[in-house]
C-alpha cells in the first residue's frame, strides 16, 4: 500500500498507464487544485463531469495509491504532494503531456509487443496503418501528432533536463548546437544553467516551425534554430554537440553514420545500460519501447546513476 509516484515509475509505460491517463483526463487533479481545498466525491463528479459512483470508486483508487489523502469524517479529497507537482496541468513540471502521449500513442504500439519481438521491427504499420520506412514520418504523421511529441519532450527535460545538462561542466562550450532539439527544453536548460552561452536547435522544417510556434518565444534569446536533416544536411559549427535521446532512435549503422557527421563537423580539442545488459530496469524497458516504437535500441557504455546518462566525447586534435 505504499505506493510513491516518481517520475521513473511513470516512464516508459506500464499497465497502469492507462489509468493515470483517465485520471489526469478528467481532470480530477486539476479540480482539485482550482479549488483550493479538499473536495468530495459528488463535488468532483459534478466539476468533471462524472457519475458519482464512477467518481467514488476512481477516488478510493486514488487513495489507495497515495494520489490522494482522503479526509475519513468527511470523505472529501485532497492532493498529495506527488500528484501535485507531477499530475497537474499547471506544474511547471507536470508529466501530463508524458502520460498522455504514453496512453493514447506508445501504450498502442506496446499492444503489438509479441509482434514486435518476433519481426524485430517497430509496430506503426500495425497501431496506426501509416508505414514506419521513415521513421520520423511516422512519428510526425499530423501536426497533432508532432505537438503531442513535442509536449512529451518537453515535460520529460523540465524535470530530467537540468541534471543532464549539469553532469558535466559545460561552461567553457559557448556555442552549442543541439541535434534533434526539438521543443528546446533542454536548450532552455542549457542556456539557464550556462548564460554565457547559445543554443542552435537543428531539427526537421516542420518541428522547427512547431517549436516556434509553441515552444521557444522570443524571450529566449540565446536559442535560435537551424532547419535540416542531420543525416543528409550539413552541420551547423559549433563547440558543443549534443545528441540527447537521439541515438536510441536509429540502428547501430545510422548511429555510425550520424557519429561520424558529427565527428567530422566538431572542432579538436544517452539513457545507458550496463555493460552486461543486466540493468537499470528503466534502461531496459526502454529498450524494449525502441523496438516497438523505432528503429533503435538502447545502449551500454557508462552509467551515471540518473534516470537519464550523459556522456561528454572530445575529439582529438
Amino acid at each position: 500500500n505504499n505506493v510513491k509516484i516518481h517520475p521513473r515509475h511513470l516512464s516508459p509505460p506500464k499497465d497502469g498507464r492507462a489509468y493515470f491517463n483517465s485520471v489526469s483526463s478528467l481532470g480530477v487533479f486539476d479540480a482539485i487544485q482550482e479549488a483550493q481545498r479538499p473536495l468530495s466525491a459528488e463535488e468532483l463528479s459534478v466539476a468533471v463531469g462524472a457519475s458519482l459512483d464512477g467518481m467514488e470508486r476512481l477516488l478510493a483508487a486514488c487513495t489507495g495509491l497515495q494520489l490522494l489523502e482522503t479526509h475519513q469524517e468527511n470523505g472529501q479529497g485532497q492532493n498529495s504532494e506527488e500528484a501535485s507537482v507531477y499530475l497537474t496541468r499547471s506544474s511547471p513540471v507536470s508529466l501530463y503531456h508524458s502520460i498522455q502521449y504514453s496512453s493514447k500513442t506508445i501504450y498502442l504500439c506496446w499492444h503489438y509487443l509479441t509482434d514486435a519481438i518476433r519481426d524485430g521491427k517497430n509496430q506503426y504499420e500495425k497501431a496506426f496503418g501509416v508505414n514506419s520506412k521513415d521513421l520520423f514520418q511516422a512519428l510526425y504523421r499530423s501536426d497533432e501528432e508532432m505537438v503531442k511529441f513535442m509536449r512529451l519532450m518537453n515535460s520529460i527535460w523540465n524535470i530530467c533536463g537540468r541534471d543532464v545538462v549539469t553532469a558535466f561542466d559545460l561552461s567553457p562550450f559557448k556555442v552549442i548546437c543541439d541535434l534533434g532539439g526539438c521543443s528546446g527544453a533542454l536548450a532552455k536548460h542549457c542556456t539557464s544553467a550556462y548564460p554565457q552561452c547559445t543554443v542552435t536547435i537543428f531539427d526537421l522544417p516542420k518541428v522547427v516551425h512547431t517549436s516556434r510556434e509553441h515552444f521557444v518565444t522570443q524571450a529566449h534569446n540565446r536559442i535560435g534554430f537551424h532547419e535540416g536533416d542531420f543525416f543528409k544536411d550539413p552541420i551547423p559549427e559549433a563547440d558543443l554537440y549534443i545528441l540527447a535521446r537521439i541515438l536510441h532512435d536509429w540502428t547501430d549503422q545510422c548511429c555510425v553514420e550520424l557519429l561520424t557527421r558529427v565527428y567530422k563537423a566538431c572542432k579538436p580539442g544517452q539513457c545507458l545500460l550496463y555493460e552486461d545488459g543486466s540493468g537499470p530496469l528503466t534502461a531496459q524497458l526502454y529498450s524494449l519501447n525502441m523496438l516497438v516504437q523505432t528503429e533503435g535500441r538502447e545502449r551500454s557504455h557508462r552509467f551515471t546513476g540518473k534516470t537519464y546518462d550523459a556522456v561528454l566525447g572530445c575529439k582529438d586534435t
